[in-house]
C-alpha cells in the first residue's frame, strides 16, 4: 500500500510540474500576442542549406527570453538556406521561418541561447534581426562544426550587401 501511495504522490508532483510549465508557456504567449505575424517565405524554390537545429528566437540581448508566439520558440531539426532574399529556416515539424535580408542587423557565434548551451564558445550561429519594432536573436546549431564559419561569413556578406 505504501508503494502505491509513493507512486501516486510522485505522479501528482510530476503532473503539477507539467501543468505549471504549460501555464507558464501560455502566459508567455499571451504577453507576446502583439508581435505581428512573420513575413512569408518566397516561393522561388530556394535550395536547402546547412543542416542543423533551429534552437529558438529570443529578445535580442536576453538569451533566456524565448519568443513563444508564431512558433518561434519551437526547437526543430532544420536547415538554413541563405539567399539574396534573406534567411529561410526550413524546419521539420514546425513552420518555416523567413528573415528578409533587409531586417538582418548582425550575426555572431555564441555558446548558448534559450534551450541550448554548447561546450564550445562558437557552437551556435546567432542572427540578430528586427521584426515589428523589436530586435530579436535567432539561434541555429549547424550539424557539422566546419559549417559554422562559412555560414557566419555568408550571412555577414548578406548583411553588408544591403
Amino acid at each position: 500500500m505504501k508503494a502505491y501511495l509513493g507512486v501516486l504522490g510522485t505522479l501528482l508532483v510530476l503532473a503539477a510540474g507539467y501543468f505549471a510549465m504549460y501555464r507558464g508557456w501560455r502566459n508567455r504567449q499571451s504577453r507576446q500576442a502583439d508581435l505581428a505575424p512573420l513575413p512569408t517565405a518566397p516561393t522561388d524554390g530556394s535550395t536547402r542549406g546547412v543542416e542543423g537545429v533551429y534552437v529558438a528566437t529570443t529578445s535580442a540581448g536576453d538569451w533566456m527570453d524565448r519568443i513563444a508566439v508564431h512558433e518561434l520558440g519551437v526547437r526543430a531539426t532544420a536547415d538554413l538556406a541563405v539567399s539574396e532574399a534573406g534567411l529561410i529556416f526550413h524546419r521539420q515539424g514546425a513552420a518555416d521561418v523567413f528573415i528578409p535580408a533587409d531586417r538582418l542587423t548582425g550575426v555572431r557565434t555564441d555558446r548558448g541561447i534559450a534551450g541550448k548551451v554548447t561546450a564550445e564558445k562558437s557552437g551556435l550561429v546567432v542572427v540578430t534581426w528586427t521584426h515589428d519594432g523589436r530586435e530579436l536573436d535567432t539561434g541555429f546549431r549547424p550539424r557539422r562544426k566546419a559549417d559554422t564559419e562559412p555560414l557566419t561569413a555568408s550571412i555577414s556578406t548578406l548583411i553588408g550587401a544591403q
